[in-house]
């Protein structure tokens, strides 16, 4: 299958990755928000044994033929930071 890949100017690593070159229509209007502008990254062939850095082509595959669209978020690493309990909050001063 060809796919299409976008990345998020609004969200660093965040890509989301299209059936159907710059058919947004696909996406669920909350979702088109939180992305906002997005860039057209890459077009490339996909199938299930191809190797992807940070994906299972076969979950991308699945979600394609499902609905259209796959949003491959960061890392979890990168993530696990800002759902940290204390993330954004203020440091009390030392004594």
């Amino acid at each position: 299958m060809q796919c299409f890949v976008y990345a998020s100017r609004r969200k660093p690593d965040t890509y989301l990755w299209l059936a159907e070159r710059d058919n947004f229509s696909v996406l669920p209007e909350p979702l088109r928000g939180m992305l906002g502008v997005l860039r057209f990254a890459l077009e490339l062939p996909l199938d299930e044994q191809r190797r992807l850095p940070r994906e299972d082509a076969r979950q991308v595959l699945a979600h394609l033929r499902e609905r259209g669209w796959h949003l491959q978020l960061p890392p979890e690493h990168a993530l696990a930071a800002a759902n940290h309990p204390g993330y954004g909050t203020t440091l009390p001063d030392a004594p």
